[in-house]
């Protein structure tokens, strides 16, 4: 089994993944940094986002699994001191074919943006935020190619199942289950009055649907995609759809999705 570890820099991170690579050459893992079958991530929910954009051009054939050593991590099933049981099951799947590993898949949120300048297209994890550099963002919201909306306010957030516990949450949104194909679209501080109206809720869209959000003015705007900012001063829309692709994670043990969010933000 070949396997890579990204971690958070950290001293801890550090200490751990050195300990990671120790225990996978005595048991007879290969250390591949181009063309992986497992991305260990080792620090926290940030090292994860790091992690996957690092590979998202081999994100088919790969999968991921997580080792948090801060406060909270979303994405991570396991702990500092749990190093070597998972260099152990992750050795004992590859030498005796037994204790296989479950694969969950997570979906994506895939992005055409589109410039004066030109068009690129991204994929993200968690969320798509748009804001403003220097003053109230205005922007039309069509689903499905029917204008919705006029925004005016700070912002949109559009996010993942997996990330709606993140960005969208604080926002009000709704906590998705990732096995839910979706994604939601939240507002950020938007502007209600008797002359600017917006919904004022979070939306969730299904797989076959997708949403653009065009800028209505000359303005200077932040694109983030995850953990990745992009000013851009010429933005002529943005285009939001679930993505064809998912990310996938290796369960060695299961880890239900609201066990994570009960442990989240519960305790």
């Amino acid at each position: 089994m070949r396997y890579y570890v990204l971690d958070r820099g950290d001293q801890l991170s550090v200490d751990l993944s050195e300990s990671f690579h120790k225990l996978a050459a005595e048991n007879g893992l290969q250390l591949d940094a181009e063309a992986p079958d497992i991305v260990v991530s080792i620090g926290g929910d940030g090292t994860m986002l790091h992690a996957f954009h690092t590979f998202i051009d081999r994100i088919p054939s790969i999968a991921f699994v997580g080792v948090h050593t801060g406060h909270l991590g979303f994405y991570a099933d396991w702990k500092a001191d749990e190093i070597p049981e998972l260099v152990r099951m992750m050795c004992s799947h590859e030498v005796e074919g037994k204790l296989k590993p479950r694969i969950v898949r997570y979906p994506l949120v895939d992005l055409e943006i589109r410039k004066k300048s030109g068009t690129s297209s991204y994929i993200c994890l968690n969320e798509f935020t748009l804001k403003s550099v220097d003053g109230t963002v205005v922007a039309q919201v069509d689903i499905n190619d029917h204008l919705f909306e006029m925004f005016r306010g700070d912002g949109i957030c559009v996010s993942t199942p997996s990330g709606s516990t993140a960005y969208n949450k604080s926002l009000g949104g709704a906590m998705i289950h990732p096995s839910i194909e979706a994604l939601q679209i939240s507002e950020i501080a938007s502007i209600n009055n008797r002359v600017f109206r917006t919904m004022g809720s979070s939306l969730v869209l299904p797989k076959h649907h997708h949403c653009d959000i065009y800028s209505r003015k000359d303005q200077n705007l932040m694109l983030t995609i995850d953990h990745v900012n992009l000013p851009i001063d010429d933005l002529i829309s943005v285009r939001c759809q679930v993505a064809a692709q998912k990310i996938s994670f290796v369960r060695y043990r299961p880890f239900p999705f609201w066990n994570r969010v009960r442990n989240a933000f519960l305790g």
